[in-house]
């Protein structure tokens, strides 16, 4: 959407936006002899700029391109009122990102199937869900008539307590995770996109870290504190690096990312944790292994860490990112968010 990256950076903003729209039952209409399709088309998506909206003639499509997050939630809950049958979403991850956020307080827990167009420089989302790089709206159109649909939870951080601030997206990182994602949007003004550019980012960071001095940023960890949600523990730390600092934290509840990388291991639902403690230069050298999906033995004796938890307790020293957007230090609750059905071909 339209609007300085911090818009949503500070969550302030985004309580009081979700306690000025609270959740609206979605009105359920007859079945139509064409579906309603709601779309929330981001112009300035990478493959997006400079052409027109599809199939925006025809009269089941209500194409929409806000230009705010406040206009988007406005979008969000215009189509709810209308009883959309499917809600599209026309951009890339951080569009997803940003309509997955701002429908919380339209659609609860009560979302209307998904229809993505990845249009945007970034489509890990895509990937997951087995769709093609070029999929266009006649194509999903298509596919809406063939019923099938596949169920992805995002994750949900949010501030402690009942404030209502929140946030939703499908991977957060934070660390050198985050100092990466830099390079990621430098790529992209290289022309790099998609798996091209994770490609990329993940052979940078390598080198920097395996070669740079330990003065160098690249191999600095981050203040962290990370503890079960649901018990208090605070999760496995090695003898490497300092107690209370991480180097590097990536999460996730999609099953399957780009260059079939598998940082998780093998595939499953769920919140899923990966954490690396330090940069020593053994963790890295076996890193390339450790993206393929295997677990090694001894893993968790240097510092490398796979973990699924219900609820992760965050306390970061430093920004994160979530879907390509950086987010400020503080303290907060990750969980996953409510069921959705995504269409897929």
């Amino acid at each position: 959407m339209h609007g300085p990256i911090g818009e949503f950076g500070h969550l302030s903003r985004m309580a009081q936006a979700t306690a000025a729209a609270p959740t609206r039952p979605v009105r359920r209409v007859p079945v139509r002899g064409a579906p309603l399709v709601g779309i929330v088309r981001n112009p300035r998506s990478h493959r997006n700029k400079g052409h027109a909206p599809e199939l925006a003639d025809c009269a089941n499509i209500l194409v929409e391109t806000p230009r705010t997050h406040a206009a988007l939630r406005e979008t969000l809950a215009g189509f709810a009122e209308r009883g959309i049958d499917y809600l599209a979403v026309d951009g890339g991850d951080g569009t997803v990102r940003d309509v997955l956020t701002c429908g919380v307080g339209v659609f609860g827990n009560d979302w209307p199937p998904l229809v993505i167009l990845p249009k945007g420089k970034t489509n890990a989302l895509v990937v997951d869900l087995g769709l093609p790089n070029e999929w266009k709206l006649p194509e999903a159109m298509e596919a809406i008539g063939r019923g099938k649909t596949i169920v992805r939870r995002p994750l949900n951080i949010a501030l402690p307590g009942d404030s209502g601030e929140q946030v939703q997206g499908f991977i957060l990182g934070a660390g050198a995770f985050a100092r990466g994602t830099q390079l990621g949007q430098q790529a992209h003004r290289w022309g790099a996109f998609n798996s091209f550019a994770v490609g990329l980012i993940i052979v940078w960071c390598l080198l920097q870290a395996l070669f740079a001095s330990a003065a160098n940023v690249w191999r600095k960890g981050t203040a962290m504190g990370l503890r079960d949600g649901d018990d208090g523990t605070e999760l496995p730390h090695s003898r490497h690096g300092a107690p209370g600092e991480r180097y590097v934290l990536l999460a996730s509840t999609l099953h399957a990312f780009p260059l079939g990388i598998r940082p998780f291991g093998k595939a499953r639902a769920g919140l899923k944790l990966a954490i690396i403690d330090a940069p020593l230069r053994a963790v890295l050298a076996f890193l390339p292994v450790v993206m393929t999906g295997f677990d090694l033995p001894f893993m968790r004796r240097i510092g490398l860490h796979r973990i699924d938890v219900e609820t992760l307790d965050l306390e970061l020293g430093d920004r994160f990112i979530l879907d390509g957007e950086y987010f400020p230090a503080g303290h907060y609750r990750l969980r996953q968010g409510p069921e959705l059905r995504f269409v897929v071909p």
